[in-house]
């Protein structure tokens, strides 16, 4: 697990320096903000990359396990360094979908229907 977080923050790129670390950071950002909001990928903010690269970038991180092992290790290290009174946990959670994006020409509006005129003509 110890070289896991590197990957996730790089993408198993470390040789390339401070900008592949800098990058992969904001993609975390911006895969943890999707998750937190269920936003679509391509309605991310642009401050987090584009959605493309943050969606590449949790699917290799799901390939080598890292959120899997993350997810796991996260409550036995809390566990250890302060204490889970397991006899008072719950879980709950909520699903709602994300609300689409509008067009830039906007919502079209209806029409009325002109006097005199057939529609099968």
């Amino acid at each position: 697990m110890e070289g896991r977080p590197a990957a996730l923050a790089t993408g198993e790129r470390e040789t390339e320096g401070r900008k592949a670390t800098r990058a992969g950071r904001v993609a975390l950002a911006g895969i943890l903000y999707r998750l937190r909001t269920g936003c679509q990928w391509h309605a991310l903010p642009s401050e987090f990359s584009l959605g493309s690269t943050c969606h590449l970038r949790l699917q290799h991180c799901t390939a080598l396990g890292v959120f899997a092992d993350a997810f796991s290790a996260m409550p036995e290290r809390y566990d250890r360094k302060r204490g889970i009174q397991w006899q008072w946990t719950a879980l709950d959670g909520f699903i709602a979908k994300a609300l689409k994006r509008e067009t830039k020409r906007g919502r079209t509006r209806l029409t009325e229907r002109k006097a005199g005129r057939s529609v099968a003509s």
